[in-house]
């Protein structure tokens, strides 16, 4: 089954289904002798773990990851890192009603169609279980960029017609704090609230709702991203795509400079003075990325994620002889995907950022 990998030079694979034994990822091309912490990669998986709060989930796993290799008194080796999640609390009879049932907006027919044999339980690769091992790559990811003083920060800014505030300032470590301290994961501490009564009434009536997670890249230097088919905005939109229930990317100005002139969207570089050669525009609506190149400048994006799929009413479909038939949603599923996404959501930036660092450095030695 092709489509597990990603990266060219900080590539990674990810293997296992939502119900079976385990999930894991295998790392190849992180470098040798990065320090290697472990209690920061479980503290990001903690994030993303299911049952963590009344507004997600309540399948209970711990997500306790395993090292299997590359790795060696605290350090990366440069030899392929393997990392094992296991599967604690799988309940497969929940799916047993929809063993020859396509469940509407799930991948259910499509993975029938493609294989000719699908793993009904949860939906197998397609669930979003599987983002559990992106999240514990990612997190080397970012100990990787943390060394070269990159940091990525994202928080939900809407949930349904709910809108945060923009982010205010660029102390990032205020905002992680203002975002961990709710359960919708939101800095601006004067919606979370209303999100989470929100998210809480739509799990009450059995339904579910989408919401957009923003993020931003500070400390990114400028030259990252291949000119042509490997632009950087281009990889981390096939990045923030590749995630369960992600429907949209913009970056920038995104869709709303479409609406503008260019004497209004066109961003006016600033002087420097002689002895600080630092790239800096007035304005920000190019997100970071020029020709598909980043500029220094702060790179910024919002991801759009659809309701989850999955609702506790009644709903009309077919069944594998093309059949009318009548399903309804059992089993755990979030009401919103976005406060557990926002890792996923970092995770993801970071293994861009991560691989285009390194193609940089091959690009300079060349």
């Amino acid at each position: 089954m092709a489509g597990n990998s990603f990266g060219q030079i900080f590539r990674i694979s990810t293997f296992g289904e939502s119900h079976g034994v385990a999930i894991g990822v295998i790392i190849d091309g992180c470098p040798p002798l990065l320090d290697f912490d472990l209690n920061f990669i479980q503290s990001e998986l903690d994030k993303r773990r299911p049952g963590q709060s009344k507004i997600t989930t309540q399948r209970k796993e711990s997500d306790t990851v395993q090292v299997l290799s590359g790795v060696f008194e605290g350090k990366t080796t440069g030899t392929p890192i393997a990392l094992l999640i296991p599967n604690e609390d799988q309940r497969s009879k929940d799916y047993g009603h929809n063993v020859d049932v396509y469940r509407p907006s799930h991948a259910d027919y499509v993975y029938d169609a493609k294989y000719g044999i699908r793993d009904h339980r949860g939906g197998g690769r397609s669930s979003a279980r599987e983002t559990a091992a992106r999240v514990a790559a990612g997190a080397v990811a970012k100990l990787l960029l943390k060394q070269k003083g990159i940091e990525i920060f994202a928080h939900v800014t809407s949930v349904g017609v709910l809108n945060a505030s923009g982010l205010q300032g660029n102390d990032l470590s205020a905002l992680l704090k203002t975002r961990e301290e709710n359960i919708v994961r939101c800095a601006d501490a004067g919606i979370a609230e209303k999100m989470i009564e929100y998210i809480d009434g739509i799990r009450k009536d059995g339904d579910t709702v989408g919401g957009k997670i923003s993020c931003i890249i500070k400390g990114c230097p400028a030259g990252l991203g291949e000119p042509v088919f490997d632009k950087l905005h281009a990889d981390l939109g096939k990045a923030m795509l590749s995630i369960n229930a992600v429907h949209g990317f913009e970056y920038g100005s995104g869709f709303e400079g479409s609406e503008w002139k260019g004497s209004e969207h066109n961003d006016i570089p600033l002087a420097k003075s002689a002895d600080v050669q630092i790239f800096e525009t007035k304005t920000n609506n190019a997100g970071g990325i020029l020709g598909g190149i980043s500029n220094g400048m702060d790179i910024n994006f919002k991801v759009a994620f659809k309701p989850v799929a999955t609702i506790m009413h009644n709903q009309q479909t077919i069944n594998a002889a093309g059949e009318s038939s009548e399903i309804k949603g059992k089993g755990r599923h979030d009401p919103c995907v976005v406060p557990r996404a926002v890792v996923i959501v970092e995770a993801m930036a970071a293994l861009v950022i991560a691989d285009h660092f390194l193609r940089n450095l091959r690009v300079k030695i060349n």
